[in-house]
């Protein structure tokens, strides 16, 4: 007891929240500022971009939401991303850095390159879409949308993993190895061409492409192409 309220002092001090480095912490969001600002925002952000989609790394830094940051955190968030979204490379002299979004734009950049992908040997033997249950009824009509972007983006197998569409709709793969098509004429991917709709959580299980289980529109899949698979998530 203390002498003065007569109070049992607790042992221990008060429990901390365990809190992530701080440098991750930081990472995370640089990551995410650069993937708004160069898929989405860089026009609007007045940044001079290429046609191949660079951006001068300089020119980035001094916008206020970078100025905390350096170019050498850009670099260890361009290093590090597991799903390699960036590219950094020199520029001409006088210019210094430039960085890029390897896919993912809304912003039209036609000289992004993009390997085609023109004959059936070329595209791998599983596409898949991962998207959220919400959306799995309007998929399952309407099929696969860009929203906004300019592509599709397919993943060449399902998470943890190590049909032929031949309507004229081309694909593409990405620098950082994602496959991206821009659909149809309405940028749209038709249900047609799905091969098997998955379930992956809580359990893994098939979905039925009919259209008529009430039970698909209650949870969600990831879709595949050459068939397209849905997988909800």
């Amino acid at each position: 007891m203390n002498s003065s309220g007569g109070r049992r002092q607790e042992a221990a001090g008060p429990r901390r929240r365990a809190h992530k480095p701080r440098e991750q912490d930081r990472d995370v969001q640089l990551s995410k500022a650069l993937s708004y600002t160069l898929r989405h925002g860089a026009l609007k952000l007045g940044l001079p971009m290429g046609a191949d989609g660079f951006v001068p790394l300089g020119a980035l830094l001094q916008l206020p939401q970078f100025r905390s940051f350096s170019a050498e955190d850009v670099q260890r968030v361009v290093d590090t991303n597991g799903k390699q979204r960036f590219t950094l490379q020199a520029g001409d002299p006088g210019i210094g850095l430039l960085i890029r979004a390897n896919q993912g734009h809304s912003l039209q950049v036609p000289e992004l390159e993009l390997m085609p992908l023109e004959t059936p040997q070329a595209l791998p033997l599983m596409l898949v879409h991962g998207t959220f249950w919400r959306h799995w009824p309007s998929i399952l009509i309407k099929g696969l949308s860009c929203r906004g972007r300019t592509h599709i983006h397919l993943a060449p197998g399902l998470p943890g993993d190590p049909g032929v569409i031949s309507d004229g709709i081309p694909f593409f793969r990405s620098a950082n190895g994602v496959i991206l098509t821009p659909g149809n004429t309405d940028g749209i991917l038709l249900p047609k061409y799905f091969k098997e709709a998955l379930q992956l959580r809580p359990t893994r299980k098939p979905l039925s492409l009919a259209g008529n289980e009430e039970t698909e529109c209650q949870s969600g899949p990831k879709h595949s192409s050459r068939g397209r698979r849905v997988t909800q998530q």
